[in-house]
């Protein structure tokens, strides 16, 4: 336990503490409310900058993009590093990028502190799975990934919703000033009371062949490239939606700049029903019959969604309701897979977080900046991209399984 006494103690193996889900969880906040906190004021940085709303949307891509290739390295250094040091410096950092993004004069340096802040926004969400898997074992594992799941979930829920308030209110800068603020007392929060669940004796070296010995290990293996594209897409499913949300809701549905709850509160409403009930789960269902009652959930609303958008009218309640019932399905699958995936490198879970991380935002990123402005023209492109993505992830994890055909205890 060397170089863990001047920090505080971390919560006991195989023991939940909701001090250190809470702290993880904030963590882990810090990407969606860099996403979810200015989608409202997209429309007044277009206006303020004089450039159209794809010139605005590229702030979203530049910011995903720098943030999936900094995952690659946030696992790698905190293998070799420790836990705590790659978190607070990542913190340091976004908060410099996000006093950048407040004072931006062009939409040109905006995409600039965008992308710094996408750089260094990851650092708690690959970390924060490590210290999980540091600590926990088995059920317990994936009971304390939906704990954080949950608490995690209040953030985009509400981002859009203070965002839309900021914008209304002080301006589309204000949005940056209060994310500042939060990122500082988050900051201090960290530096108190994260925990090192890394010690020296168990960290890799920082070594350059050793790391791409290592990326190849992780890479090369099937199950790992399967199970990683599985909640990838399946984010990608509904990510459709959040970047196209001002096309989504004002231009198709009508609805305000003050009412992104409209679509952001059923989601995380979903996401946190989905959360709980894979925590109940855990140690009753095998992971595997959990990720089968995810795609329950998820597979009935890619059937009703694209026939509420091709015959009902335009009614925000309607079209949002399919999507409230996939993140049901999608939270539900999450947590079983995570832990899946990180369970089969158990000396390089920094890593493997960290490759999860980047094919999920690196595929997130494109959709931001290719797919989304095509699908969000309309309430049928935006279903049919739901259900295709979906289809796509349900037919890898088929593959997984039958690459890996002994069932799992129950």
């Amino acid at each position: 336990m060397s170089g863990e006494a001047d920090h505080p103690a971390p919560a006991r193996a195989g023991r939940r503490s909701w001090a250190l889900a809470g702290l993880l969880a904030t963590l882990v906040m810090l990407g969606p409310f860099s996403i979810d906190l200015y989608l409202p004021a997209f429309g007044a940085i277009g206006a303020e900058f004089g450039v159209p709303q794809v010139a605005v949307q590229a702030t979203l891509s530049a910011y995903l993009f720098a943030y999936a290739f900094m995952m690659l390295w946030h696992g790698a250094l905190s293998d070799a590093l420790g836990r705590r040091p790659v978190v607070l410096a990542g913190l340091a950092v976004y908060a410099v990028a996000t006093l950048g993004c407040a004072i931006a004069g062009n939409i040109s340096s905006l995409w600039l502190v965008r992308a710094l802040q996408g750089l260094s926004a990851g650092s708690g969400l690959v970390v924060g799975r490590a210290i999980i898997r540091d600590r926990y074992h088995g059920a317990e594992a994936q009971k304390v990934m939906s704990q954080i799941t949950l608490v995690f979930s209040i953030a985009p829920a509400v981002a859009p919703v203070i965002g839309g308030i900021l914008l209304n209110t002080l301006g589309w800068r204000s949005v940056f000033w209060a994310l500042l603020a939060f990122t500082l007392a988050l900051l201090a929060w960290t530096a108190r009371s994260l925990p090192e669940t890394h010690p020296p004796s168990a960290r890799t070296p920082l070594h350059p062949r050793t790391m791409a010995r290592n990326y190849r290990s992780v890479l090369g293996r099937p199950e790992f490239l399967l199970l990683a594209f599985v909640p990838a897409l399946n984010f990608c499913a509904f990510f459709v939606y959040v970047a196209g949300a001002q096309s989504f809701l004002v231009d198709l549905l009508g609805v305000s700049t003050l009412g992104f709850g409209w679509l952001f509160i059923p989601l995380i409403a979903g996401v946190m029903i989905g959360a709980t009930v894979s925590g109940r789960v855990a140690g009753r269902l095998a992971p595997r019959r959990t990720v089968r009652l995810g795609y329950l959930f998820m597979g009935a609303a890619c059937i009703a969604n694209p026939a509420l958008a091709a015959l009902a009218p335009a009614h925000v309640a309607i079209h949002v309701a399919p999507l409230f019932v996939f993140m049901i399905g999608s939270s539900i699958v999450m947590p079983s897979i995570t832990v899946m995936l990180l369970d089969l490198f158990p000396t390089m879970r920094g890593l493997a977080s960290s490759l999860q991380g980047f094919i999920q935002f690196m595929l997130s990123g494109i959709i931001a900046g290719t797919v989304a402005p095509l699908l969000d023209r309309s309430l049928v492109g935006l279903a049919s991209g739901m259900a295709a993505f979906t289809a796509a992830s349900f037919a890898l994890w088929l593959a997984y399984l039958h690459r890996n055909r002994a069932p799992s205890p129950t």
